[in-house]
């Protein structure tokens, strides 16, 4: 019973319900099955890069630039992910919204003491469930009525 008060409720449906206009808003882009899983594969590696712990992040990040040419990759690509975030403003204003969403429950989840599996797990059940609950919303509301 301790563990269901520990829970941080109001991140994680924030997050539910975060995932679930994800879930509309490319419900709406009318993608294939592919595509679907594709975005799922993808939520579930922005969920497991966010909850690494700092310690291992930092070993990645001194892995990424030990060397010249690696820096100078990183630093082109984020020039050109520069340029997309002006570009399309919009997606990524929606994005910054579903990462500051997963961030605070990673956040959640570590000041109330409970294991990162444990916060990966529940975090990618959450994310899913909010992206497939978002398409079928619109699914439905797409139906013609009678």
């Amino acid at each position: 019973m301790s563990i269901i008060r520990e829970i941080p409720w109001v991140s994680l449906t924030l997050a539910l319900l975060t995932y679930s206009s994800l879930g509309w808003v490319i419900s709406s882009a009318n993608i294939t099955p592919i595509g679907w899983v594709g975005v799922a594969i993808a939520i579930l590696i922005l969920v497991g890069i966010l909850t690494i712990p700092g310690i291992k992040f930092a070993q990645y990040s001194n892995y990424l630039f030990k060397s010249n040419t690696r820096t100078f990759v990183v630093t082109v690509f984020a020039a050109f992910s520069l340029f997309l975030m002006i570009a399309w403003f919009r997606l990524f204003l929606d994005t910054l919204v579903v990462i500051a969403a997963t961030i605070l429950v990673r956040i959640d989840f570590q000041a109330a003491g409970l294991r990162q599996v444990y916060g990966f797990a529940t975090l990618s059940f959450i994310s899913l469930l909010g992206l497939a609950i978002g398409a079928l919303i619109h699914g439905l509301m797409k139906l013609p009525t009678s």
